[in-house]
């Protein structure tokens, strides 16, 4: 049985449909539900610097603001919103869920051509793979 339903976020349409689904999953389960934001390093400030990641913390308090208020609109208020810092999304996003006990895992995908899941790699595939725990991808 579900009792704690991890739901990743970035900035996109997919991530969106991905809060309705696993609000509705931890509505539906009586589950607690956690919204997580992987910042991710873009770079370095300088030789072995400050490292530059892709939200500023303002902008990831408010992809966290915005899932949220998308969980609310489900019927699941007081999802509980945090951010990490890792080089690897995907990874970032099981330890997570390893160490939290999370039984669950919602992640959105969409949007890459195959050339670009080849190259780049698919975090949501990632996941799939590495997940203790079942894990929904929405679209």
């Amino acid at each position: 049985m579900t009792h704690k339903v991890l739901c990743a976020v970035d900035d996109t349409e997919h991530s969106k449909s991905a809060v309705a689904q696993a609000a509705e999953l931890a509505k539906a389960t009586g589950s607690e539900l956690t919204i997580l934001a992987v910042n991710l390093p873009v770079g370095c400030e300088g030789r072995g610097g400050i490292k530059i990641y892709s939200w500023e913390d303002a902008d990831a308090n408010r992809v966290l603001s915005d899932a949220a208020a998308v969980a609310k609109k489900a019927g699941v208020s007081g999802a509980k919103t945090i951010t990490v810092k890792g080089r690897d999304a995907a990874r970032s996003i099981v330890v997570y869920a390893e160490d939290n006990g999370i039984d669950h895992i919602v992640v959105g995908t969409g949007g890459k051509g195959a050339i670009t899941r080849f190259m780049l790699g698919s975090v949501s595939s990632d996941v799939v793979a590495r997940a203790h725990c079942p894990v929904t991808i929405a679209r």
